[in-house]
């Protein structure tokens, strides 16, 4: 499992500041539209192997609708229209939001994980950094970066929902057969309002733009959703969403590496207190560590993030 884990953080970590690359030559609804279709491509063929290997029953409607929306077409809709003003590296800083997110609905919508005591502390601490951020950062950026850094924050709660249903509901279901499904649905879905909102989708031309729907498409999509729903069988989503405690650090490496991103003392205060947030949260109450654990099967999901992006 640690494997996948790292492969899944190494990629997802990448992948926000290449959406932001080819979003220099794509609209975003049409660029996140092309992506799922091109994973599309790939996973259909491959899935009807994957899952007789695999195991598990095929999913229901109400579970690829789950994960269609709130995992892919919601979620990834608003991270791509909001990196059109954020840099990479702040969006996938905000995001890393998503295992207090994650945490403070399973408190209400799945039995045994109420959130007691310093975990709520936990909770303060990570708004507080988010906060944090739009008091600097974001505002610095100008523009409309207020609203997208407002609306970019319904991307990680729509995922929470979205992973959450599955592990409450996805049991033995097939997630090489659920990812298939997930990821048509969502392609037809964002090329749809993509064609209505944006006018007509074009292919792009430009290498980087390509380069970037292939990346996204092969590594972001297809195999790192395909590690994700295959370890979320056997673990817990809470803890799977440890995930987001390294992609940001990754995305700001990249971001302020190679795409030039300025990375200030206030970014590096905010991620430090989303993150000592997401420590309280996700550490259960009477015990001392959470890493040792989060890597425990027991009951997982979630992603991309994220995993996400």
């Amino acid at each position: 499992m640690i494997p996948a884990v790292a492969v899944m953080c190494l990629v997802w970590g990448t992948t926000w500041y290449v959406i932001r690359e080819g979003l220099e030559h794509m609209e975003p609804l049409g660029s996140a539209g092309l992506r799922f279709a091109v994973a599309s491509l790939i996973m259909v063929p491959i899935a009807g192997s994957i899952g007789r290997r695999e195991g598990g029953t095929a999913p229901t409607p109400r579970l690829i609708a789950a994960m269609a929306l709130g995992n892919f077409s919601i979620s990834y809709g608003i991270v791509y229209w909001s990196e059109q003003t954020l840099p990479s590296s702040l969006a996938a800083v905000l995001w890393g939001i998503y295992p207090i997110l994650t945490a403070l609905i399973a408190h209400v919508y799945l039995p045994g994980s109420r959130i007691q005591g310093s975990q709520w502390m936990g909770l303060f601490v990570g708004f507080l950094g988010v906060l944090l951020l739009f008091f600097t950062d974001i505002r610095a950026v100008g523009g409309d970066a207020l609203l997208r850094g407002s609306v970019l924050l319904i991307s990680p709660v729509v995922s929470a929902f979205g992973t959450l249903y599955i592990k409450k509901h996805g049991g033995g279901v097939s997630s090489a057969l659920l990812n298939r499904a997930a990821l048509v649905s969502a392609a037809v879905i964002l090329l749809t309002v993509a064609y209505f909102v944006e006018g007509r989708v074009v292919l792009p031309t430009e290498p980087r733009a390509v380069g970037s729907i292939v990346y996204l498409a092969g590594m972001g999509t297809v195999l790192t959703f395909t590690l994700y729903l295959w370890i979320l069988r056997t673990s817990s989503a809470v803890s799977l969403s440890l995930i987001a405690y390294v992609n940001p650090a990754i995305a700001l490496l990249i971001g302020a590496g190679i795409g030039e991103e300025p990375v200030t003392a206030w970014t590096l205060s905010g991620l430090a207190l989303i993150l000592t947030g997401c420590a309280f949260v996700l550490r259960k109450p009477g015990t001392k560590q959470v890493a040792p654990q989060a890597l425990q099967p027991a009951g997982t999901q979630q992603p991309l993030p994220d995993t996400s992006s």
